[in-house]
């Protein structure tokens, strides 16, 4: 009998002993999912913006792969017409590809054309038929050779404000593939590791996206050459990305090459590793426009631009601006089209005019003085007589600095015979 009675009282102990383990485990969970909650998790946070982000953007291409009843950019192998990715519906991704994910453009938001791009149509043309076509077809191009595929980088160089962003933009539109737009902030965490795990996440997201294009604007700051004194995560992140770019990851479980591109954009050639350079086959120089050029871009500006025709000369300010960047022909456009209304409006406050009754169409058309004699950001544009000597100087400049891209692929942008021309 005593025995039974000691059974019983050690079988209470541990029932209870049970019981009080399991109160304590609960109540501690409780009380630091609470104190997780109050003290916050910028992490948690940052994760689940990033998910919800990316849900909005596969949200996007579903639709789009559901507009046309296949997933967009998705190619077909030329007899068989499998896919070679799964449907965007399909998808499932990881923290880090969600984190990824957010920098996805599809290609139907991208509202940049070639035929919005002036003054590029040799490298224009270049593109397609190297770059574009076989992105875009490759049962064609890897049915005729396999040597024929698309190259996995790209590389377009030239000093700043010359259409290279554009340029890229207008790639991915028209080759309808999946634009990754890669900033040096996303691939940049706290903590030791991430940043090589974001890394895989790019290309494991472009390998469920393909075709793919990754852009990297800068990249010169991202892939930069190694030294000897360079953080230690820093080299890592650019081994990881140089081993998953050299196609040691990057091929599909029937062994087709993934149709992954990486493009990238920079105004310090020199800058780059040259591992990074020997990835990137095909290189682009995007020089200064010359005359020609210049007009073409002055014509997309000025597109819908009201004109006083009898004191507008098209040819006068292609010439005068010799040196500039399309950029900053477009900065010089958008000054010299606030001189009408600005002298509009002052004449009409020195009339007495209330501002809600004025007539927005009684504003001239823009002249050929307003760019001469404009204000605001950047240089004035100098007369003809200013110009003369400098113009022919521009462009001998520019056209020796093409004639030195063609001959080297590794030739940087020679600023030093470039005028420089930068806001005051």
């Amino acid at each position: 009998m005593a025995d039974r009675k000691r059974a019983t009282d050690y079988f209470i102990d541990i029932v209870v002993f049970a019981g009080m383990t399991a109160t304590l485990y609960l109540l501690t969970k409780n009380i630091l999912s609470s104190l997780s909650s109050t003290l916050g998790d910028p992490d948690k946070e940052k994760h689940e913006q990033a998910r919800l982000r990316a849900k909005a953007n596969l949200q996007r291409l579903r639709k789009i792969q559901n507009g046309d009843g296949t997933a967009n950019g998705e190619a077909q192998d030329g007899e068989g017409g499998q896919r070679n990715g799964p449907a965007v519906e399909e998808l499932q991704l990881n923290e880090y590809e969600n984190m990824i994910a957010m920098d996805v453009v599809a290609p139907e938001d991208i509202n940049v054309g070639f035929d919005a791009i002036g003054g590029l149509e040799d490298i224009i043309e270049e593109v397609k038929e190297s770059v574009i076509y076989p992105l875009t077809m490759p049962h064609l191009y890897s049915h005729a050779a396999p040597l024929l595929s698309a190259p996995s980088g790209v590389l377009l160089y030239g000093p700043p404000g010359c259409g290279k962003t554009m340029l890229a933009k207008a790639v991915a539109h028209e080759s309808g593939a999946s634009f990754i737009n890669l900033h040096i902030s996303t691939l940049t965490e706290k903590w030791y590791g991430d940043s090589n795990k974001l890394v895989r996440a790019v290309f494991s997201l472009a390998r469920k996206l393909q075709p793919a294009i990754i852009f990297i604007d800068e990249i010169d700051a991202v892939l930069g050459t190694r030294r000897s004194g360079e953080h230690e995560a820093s080299g890592m992140v650019k081994a990881e990305f140089m081993t998953l770019w050299d196609g040691l990851t990057s091929a599909n479980a029937s062994g087709v090459p993934s149709r992954i591109m990486v493009l990238g954009a920079t105004n310090r050639i020199n800058d780059i590793d040259e591992a990074i350079l020997r990835r990137m086959p095909k290189k682009f120089p995007v020089p200064l426009p010359g005359t020609e050029q210049r007009r073409r871009i002055l014509e997309l500006i000025l597109g819908e631009t009201k004109r006083d025709p009898e004191h507008f000369d098209l040819e006068y300010i292609a010439a005068v601006t010799a040196g500039m960047s399309g950029s900053e022909i477009k900065d010089a456009c958008r000054d010299a089209a606030m001189s009408p209304m600005r002298e509009f409006i002052r004449t009409q406050r020195a009339a007495g005019t209330p501002m809600a009754s004025i007539d927005p169409t009684q504003v001239r058309g823009i002249r050929t003085d307003d760019f001469v004699s404009r204000k605001g950001a950047g240089p004035r544009v100098p007369s003809m007589g200013e110009n003369k000597k400098s113009t022919a100087k521009q462009n001998s400049t520019t056209e020796k600095h093409a004639e030195r891209a063609e001959d080297s692929e590794y030739e940087d942008v020679d600023e030093e015979h470039t005028r420089p021309v930068s806001p005051d």
